[in-house]
This record gives C-alpha cells, structure tokens and sequence, in this order.
C-alpha cells in the first residue's frame, strides 16, 4: 500500500516535469531561440579565432615567453 503511494506521486511529479519541459521546448522553436542562439555562437567562435583575437590573447599574457621556456628546459 505505501509503495503504491509513491509510486503514484513520482508518477505525477514526472508527467508534470515532462510537460513543462516540453511546454519550453515548444515555446523556443515558436519563437525561433534555437536559431539566434546559432548564430550569435557562431559569431563568437569567429571572433575568437580571428588574429585580432589572437594579437589580444598574446598582448595580455606577460608570461608567454616564459611559460615557452620552462616548458623547454627539462
């Protein structure tokens, strides 16, 4: 009788969350989230990979030469 119980709540409590969950699936493809998360991620990773990224990158790590070096010497 006790197992039967919960097993009946958990039960509840699981449809509930996949229908919410599906509820903001369905509401992000309406309103086009995946798509402009796309794309503004696909303009990050160009942006990082760009040589003015990289010329920052290098401007702002004092320690490259040295990082190069002690990984030289044994």
């Amino acid at each position: 009788m006790m197992k039967t119980r919960f097993l009946d709540w958990y039960l509840k409590i699981a449809i509930g969350s996949a229908i919410i969950g599906g509820g903001m699936e369905f509401f992000m493809i309406k309103t086009g989230f995946y798509d402009k998360v796309t794309v503004i991620e696909a303009e990050r990773r160009a942006l990082e990979n760009s040589p003015e990224a990289q010329a920052i990158r290098e401007a702002l790590n004092p320690w490259r030469n040295k990082d190069a070096e002690t990984s030289k010497t044994p």
